[in-house]
Order: structure tokens, then sequence, then C-alpha cells
């Protein structure tokens, strides 16, 4: 069994910058994919971001390209998601999630843990 717990959330204006930290619990994060994904009031949950066990692979949402940044600590048991020049569309419940294959996934129906969430809100 693995545990998330994200943190890092708060309220920010358009253009600022915040980083994300995703601590997991358990001897076999290394093995794990990571994945980051966000769900605003009224909407599905999407996905964000992805980075494989080792480190070689990640993949963003067309619409974070470029501005969010995906990645990991193993010897932390971390995974981070640094995100620049935020929009108010950015505003949403960020969660962590965990695929135990070890490889890139932008599908929820991958992951087999998933954190409680931190809060996003990006002010105009």
């Amino acid at each position: 069994q693995v545990q998330l717990v994200e943190s890092g959330g708060g309220l920010v204006q358009a253009g600022d910058s915040l980083r994300l930290s995703c601590a997991a619990s358990g001897r076999a994060f290394s093995s794990y994919g990571m994945g980051w994904f966000r769900q605003a009031p009224g909407k599905e949950r999407e996905f964000v971001a992805a980075i494989s066990w080792s480190f070689a692979n990640t993949i963003y949402a067309d619409s974070v390209k470029g501005r969010f940044t995906i990645s990991r600590d193993n010897a932390k048991n971390t995974v981070y998601l640094q995100m620049n020049s935020l929009k108010p569309d950015d505003t949403a419940v960020y969660y962590c999630a965990a695929t135990k294959v070890g490889l890139v996934y932008p599908s929820l129906l991958r992951y087999d843990y998933w954190g409680q969430g931190t809060q996003v809100t990006v002010s105009s």
C-alpha cells in the first residue's frame, strides 16, 4: 500500500509560480510511475503531467506544456510539479497519483494510488 500526501497549494495571482510536492510512503516508490492530475469545480479530473520510474520519460497535457515541469527525487520519495506562468484556468484541486507499472500514462484509469489533493487558486 502506498500513501500519497500533496502539499504546496495556495492562492496566487496570474503569472505567479507554485511548486507542488507529493510525498509517498513505501519502499517501492522508485519503481512507480507518478502523475499529477487536476479537477476544477464542475469538471472531470484531467491529466496534467507524468514521469516514469527511471526519469527517462515525461509527458504533459498540451494546456500546461512549457509552463509546468514534473520531477522526482527517489531518495526523498517525492514528486514535484513546478508551475510557472499560472493562469486562472489552472485553478483546481491537484492530485498526485502512482502507478505500479512504472511508465507514463495520461489516463487516470492506469493509476493505482491517489492522494487527497491540494487546492490551487489563481486570481486574475
